[in-house]
């Protein structure tokens, strides 16, 4: 309607004013109501023509979407595991902060396994200094061994050195005695000096290992316990949560509730805009948007991406060859935008429904010198009319409320 009164007045104004003081005509006499297509044909028909296309125009360089809302994404509360509901520590509405228990589950198994996994490492430690004293007998062992040994040898080196001198003095049976002694003492060195680095292999190899393992062990029981206490994993506000201790959970069947993050949906604004303005569509193009719940407020805006696939044209690989008509729905341009001043959005509740326009902005283009006259004057003229898309977002904002409490039903 603005269009179509801002077109009049360039082309039925000028039209009538002709034929009133330069023809002389006057409305009422030849201007009638019969009479006015005839006598005002070519305002008519003008102002008709570039009502479309200043409609077309702006539409096309401005465009406007009722598509634009706050999305915000939810967090599902689920366990890790199945179990039976043992506490309940929230109501089924409440704020909550990151790491505050939500609900716990029935321990007693995982609580079991976690004092086997501690008394399992206590064990490994006990073994441990049992194995340290046994190194350190095996050496005291060592030591009496070859001081046994040493005086074997002694012995048998004095008597050879006697029946070396006056032979016949010692008996040969002493001397042969006295070398199965020395053999025998031998091989109990070796056997206590084996026992040593079986003791040394035990304290520095297995022991160790088996103490990790042990460790890994009740690391792995803490875990299973600590997946028991169901955590906010962020701050937010818990909603629709009605579990009850006794109630049996699942994270494959269902979540027990949904975990709102604090500032969800703040930040941006995803508008949908028809796939024609996929070409017109640019980073960095200011924007303007009005919401429902938050009435005649017009909130500065600023692209800042804008989706390049349209999710209509989306498909999951199957058994089926695809139906392009099965496709009911036209997709859009998802586009994001965000509040150019900081603060932008606060009061407009996440998940509202959003009036959004984009304006082109020909800036650079007409200020780069190789730009011709006409193009020039062209491009000023399509940022000129991005004012009357300005002024219909302004006359909505206005009349939202009026539509929505008044004209709706209400």
């Amino acid at each position: 309607m603005l269009e179509l009164i801002l077109c009049s007045l360039l082309t039925v104004f000028p039209d009538y004013l002709y034929r009133r003081y330069a023809q002389g005509k006057r409305l009422g006499k030849e201007i009638t109501l019969f009479s006015v297509w005839y006598e005002l044909r070519w305002g008519i028909t003008s102002c008709v023509i570039l009502t479309v296309a200043l409609i077309t125009v702006i539409f096309y360089f401005h465009p406007s979407t009722t598509s634009a809302t706050m999305y915000y994404r939810t967090v599902p509360i689920i366990p890790e595991v199945v179990g039976r509901v043992a506490e309940v520590r929230v109501d089924h509405s409440a704020p909550v902060k990151k790491g505050d228990v939500i609900f716990t589950l029935d321990s007693a198994k995982q609580a079991a396994a976690l004092e086997t996994a501690k008394r399992k490492s206590a064990e490994v430690d006990a073994s441990l200094v049992a194995a340290q004293s046994d190194v350190v007998k095996a050496e005291a062992q060592i030591q009496e061994a070859k001081s046994s040994l040493q005086q074997a040898s002694d012995e048998l080196d004095v008597k050879r050195e006697l029946q070396k001198r006056n032979p016949g003095i010692v008996p040969q049976r002493d001397i042969e005695k006295l070398e199965v002694i020395m053999a025998g003492r031998q091989g109990t060195l070796d056997a206590v000096t084996a026992a040593k680095q079986s003791a040394v292999i035990r304290v520095t190899t297995l022991l160790p290992a088996e103490k990790a393992s042990a460790e890994a062990a009740l690391a792995q029981a803490q875990v299973d316990l600590d997946k028991t206490f169901i955590r906010a994993g962020v701050d937010g506000r818990v909603e629709q949560f009605f579990l009850r201790p006794g109630d049996v959970v699942n994270p494959i069947m269902r979540s027990a509730g949904i975990l709102i993050p604090e500032g969800a949906g703040q930040r941006a604004l995803s508008a949908g805009f028809g796939q024609i303005e996929a070409q017109v569509m640019k980073v960095g193009m200011v924007a303007e948007a009005t919401c429902i719940s938050k009435p005649w407020t017009v909130i500065p805006m600023v692209v800042t991406n804008v989706q390049n696939y349209i999710a209509a044209g989306q498909f999951r690989g199957g058994e089926q060859l695809l139906e392009a008509q099965q496709t009911q729905r036209p997709g859009t341009i998802l586009v994001f935008m965000e509040p150019i001043y900081k603060g932008g959005l606060e009061g407009v509740t996440p998940g509202s429904s959003c009036i959004a326009n984009a304006y082109t902005n020909n800036h650079d283009v007409i200020s780069a010198k190789e730009t011709g006259t006409s193009k020039r004057i062209w491009l000023h003229a399509v940022d000129a009319v991005g004012i009357v898309h300005a002024m219909l977002l302004r006359i909505q904002a206005l009349l939202l409320p009026v539509k929505t409490l008044v004209l709706s039903g209400h």
